[in-house]
């Protein structure tokens, strides 16, 4: 544990976070299509007001951080949701890394933009209190707290403009960065992460939040496909792989609040800004409240039946988003004062009781001390055990039939970085 880290998990505020989504609320909607010359009211007084906090923070810590309103054009009919042609702008801060050698990138991310029960109506009132301007209040509350510090690799907060309307805007900085060849390594997606009370049963559940992760990749190279029949590692992703790092920050830096891993890429009949990523070859998740609130999603604010529908700011849990963005700040700031991840990870195929991994040095990062091997058994979710080693090699006393290995490179302060599963190599 390092106490730095918990130490900024002090400076995360649920009356910033508050302070934020109210703000986001009175433009009165959010949605894509709408206003965009008003200073108080629609998606472009929004995208500006967010750009001004990112500015703000910079100012005060000085920090090396570039903001920019970050245009796409939508063609019309290229979206059954965008009837005509329009100019969307995702709203991005990217705080420079302190090491110019590290080109290692990590996002993290939440939509601007709302809607209510018609996606396709832009004027009338969508307050988007959770879905998702919770998100957004994670990703400005994470901007506020990081751009005073120095980090080696470089951390990039994103509004996304367009996901009610098709996940454009991920869609958009997606292509961008595969086609820049940048090297993101997690994508961190927060969308609708303020709810802790599920519609129809009541239950209340303010302890834990979904992350989602795909089993399959999206992308994956002929030799990876190879290599992932041979060792039947459908549950290894290096999307799942964030996911349990995730998890190990949650139950390392919190006592009281954690994360249920979820083994699907998101929820049924439902999608999210990691997707894009995803879809681009690129490692992401998304975190959802482990409860959701179908009366407020993607409704109208109305009464009915004296049941109360709309995404308004009272039902929204302040102390539950704040615990969201400090999983989210463990998980970042741990990769980002970590080594890379170790690179050709193998392991020889051969008879045998005893299994040999082999892997080379990050070449970017902080420089490794050693190395952990994870072990776990085939029907074992997590990893269980970990063997420290500080060579570029190691000879286990387990059977590679019987177990699933996988390596992380660590540092200085024990940081580690994201788990590399071995390639099946024969002699």
């Amino acid at each position: 544990m390092d106490e730095e880290i918990t130490g900024l998990f002090n400076e995360i505020s649920p009356d910033s976070i508050k302070g934020y989504i109210s703000k986001m609320v009175s433009f009165n909607t959010r949605h894509s299509l709408s206003d965009t010359i008003s200073e108080t009211e629609g998606i472009g007084a929004a995208r500006r007001w967010v750009a001004s906090k990112f500015i703000q923070f910079r100012k005060r810590n000085n920090a090396n951080m570039k903001i920019e309103l970050d245009p796409f054009i939508v063609e019309a009919g290229s979206s059954t949701r965008v009837p005509y042609s329009v100019t969307m702008k995702n709203v991005v801060a990217t705080l420079h890394g302190s090491d110019p050698n590290d080109n290692r990138v990590i996002l993290v991310s939440g939509h601007l933009d709302s809607r209510n029960s018609d996606v396709m109506d832009s004027i009338n009132a969508a307050p988007g209190a959770n879905d998702d301007a919770s998100g957004v209040a994670v990703v400005l509350e994470l901007a506020r707290i990081l751009s005073s510090k120095k980090i080696p690799c470089t951390l990039i907060f994103m509004a996304v403009q367009g996901e009610e309307q098709g996940l454009l805007g991920a869609r958009h900085m997606a292509v961008k960065m595969r086609e820049e060849n940048v090297n993101l390594i997690a994508m961190l997606n927060n969308d609708i992460v303020g709810n802790t009370v599920a519609s129809e049963t009541g239950d209340r559940n303010n302890k834990t939040v979904r992350l989602f992760s795909e089993m399959i990749p999206a992308v994956e190279s002929e030799e990876e496909t190879k290599n992932r029949s041979a060792l039947k590692s459908e549950n290894d992703s290096p999307s799942r792989q964030l996911a349990r790092y995730a998890k190990t920050m949650a139950d390392l830096y919190l006592t009281d609040f954690t994360v249920t891993v979820n083994m699907r890429p998101d929820r049924f009949l439902r999608g999210g800004d990691h997707t894009p990523f995803l879809q681009n070859g690129f490692n992401a998740v998304r975190f959802t409240e482990f409860n959701e609130n179908y009366t407020q999603q993607h409704q109208n604010v109305r009464v009915e039946n004296e049941i109360e529908y709309g995404d308004n700011l009272k039902f929204v849990d302040f102390n539950y988003i704040a615990n969201v963005a400090r999983i989210n700040l463990a998980t970042m700031t741990s990769l980002a004062l970590a080594p890379a991840a170790p690179s050709k990870v193998s392991m020889l195929v051969s008879l045998g009781n005893v299994t040999s991994l082999s892997w080379e040095a990050p070449t970017s990062g902080p420089k490794p001390k050693g190395y952990n091997v994870l072990i776990r058994e085939t029907y074992q979710p997590f990893w269980s055990d970990k063997i420290y080693v500080e060579d570029t090699k190691a000879e286990l006393p387990y059977s590679k039939d019987n177990y699933f290995f996988a390596v992380q490179a660590v540092g200085e302060k024990n940081h580690t970085s994201l788990m590399k599963i071995p390639a099946p190599v024969r002699n």
